[in-house]
C-alpha cells in the first residue's frame, strides 16, 4: 500500500495574515497550505515568509499536513523562500509556475540539506507544463518530488479557456496530469473553486475531481471544507463494498486467484487494491 495519508482538503491561506494562520490549526481540514505567492503582496512579501517560518517552528496543526507554498525561482523570492524553508522543514513546499523536469531540479538543488523527511510538491498550471507531465512527473525518480497540485485559475489565464463549473476545456489536462501522477507514485490536488457563495457548483467540481481520480482539493476559504471532504470521503456502501472484496480474496481459497466472484460481479486484483485505499483512507479519517 502506498502513501495513504488524507488529503481530501487543502486550505491556502496568505501567510501574511496572522490570524488565519492560528485558527487553521483548528480548521476541520487535511492539509494547510501557507502562502507566500499569490496571496501575499510584494511589500508584504518578507513578513509572510519569517510568519510561515515561524509557524513551521510553533507546529500545532495536530493531523493536519503543512505546506508552504513558495514564490517562483523566476521572482526576487524565490531562492530566499526555499532556502529558508529547506531549514524550517514544513512536511513540504509547494513551486508555482514549474514548466519542465530541469525546473524541478532546480528547486530541488535547494532542498538539498532539508530534513529528510521533507518532500517537493509543484503547481501545473502552466501550457508548457500541459505539454511535459511526464518529464515533470518523472523527476520524482531522482528528487523530493512528492506531488502535483493543479493551478486551473492560471491555465484559463494562459490558454483564454473558460472554466465554468465542470471545466470542460480543461478535463484533458486535468486527466493527464492525473495520469502522469499515477504513473510516477505521485498524490495529486485539484485546483480552487473561486465562486465562493455556489456551494452546489463546489459540490459538483468536487464530485468531477473524484472522479477523475484526485485525492482532494485546493481550497480558498474555511467554509469550503465540509463540502469538499464529504465529497471525497468513501461513503458507507462504497466502504462496506470494499469490506467485502477485502474479505473475499482474505478466504483461504481465494489466496492464490487472480480473479473471483463476489455477490454476482467478477472482481480483480486490481479492485482489491482499491478497496484496500478507500479503507484505509476512511479510517485514516
Amino acid at each position: 500500500m502506498t502513501d495513504i495519508r488524507p488529503r481530501r482538503s487543502a486550505l491556502y491561506l496568505p501567510a501574511s495574515n496572522a490570524r488565519a494562520i492560528e485558527k487553521a490549526r483548528g480548521a476541520p481540514c487535511d492539509v494547510v497550505i501557507l502562502d507566500l505567492e499569490d496571496a501575499v503582496a510584494p511589500d508584504m512579501k518578507a513578513l509572510a515568509r519569517e510568519q510561515a517560518l515561524t509557524a513551521v517552528k510553533e507546529g500545532g496543526f495536530g493531523r493536519r499536513e503543512l505546506i508552504v507554498r513558495a514564490n517562483g525561482l523566476d521572482t526576487p523570492w524565490g531562492a530566499e523562500d526555499l532556502t529558508a524553508l529547506a531549514a524550517a522543514g514544513p512536511d513540504a513546499v509547494l513551486v508555482p509556475k514549474i514548466s519542465d523536469g530541469a525546473e524541478v531540479r532546480a528547486c530541488d538543488a535547494f532542498l538539498k540539506d532539508a530534513p529528510d523527511g521533507m518532500v517537493l510538491w509543484v503547481m501545473i498550471e502552466t501550457a508548457r507544463a500541459a505539454l511535459r507531465l511526464d518529464d515533470i512527473a518523472s523527476a520524482a525518480r531522482d528528487t523530493r518530488l512528492a506531488g502535483f497540485v493543479m493551478g486551473v485559475n492560471d491555465l484559463a489565464k494562459e490558454t483564454g479557456g473558460e472554466q465554468g463549473v465542470l471545466r470542460e476545456p480543461f478535463q484533458a489536462i486535468l486527466g493527464l496530469s492525473v495520469a502522469a501522477a499515477r504513473a510516477y507514485g505521485l498524490a495529486i490536488l485539484d485546483g480552487v473553486y473561486n465562486a465562493l457563495e455556489d456551494d452546489e457548483g463546489l459540490a459538483q467540481q468536487c464530485a468531477q475531481g473524484r472522479r477523475f481520480g484526485f485525492d482532494g482539493k485546493t481550497l480558498i476559504h474555511p467554509r469550503q471544507i465540509d463540502i469538499c471532504n464529504a465529497a471525497f470521503t468513501p461513503g458507507e456502501a462504497e466502504v462496506a463494498w470494499a469490506r467485502k472484496i477485502v474479505a473475499a480474496f482474505d478466504e483461504p481459497e481465494n489466496a492464490s486467484k487472480g480473479a473471483i466472484r463476489v455477490d454476482g460481479k467478477m472482481v480483480e486484483r486490481l479492485h482489491l487494491v482499491q478497496a484496500k485505499r478507500a479503507i484505509a483512507i476512511v479510517e485514516a479519517v
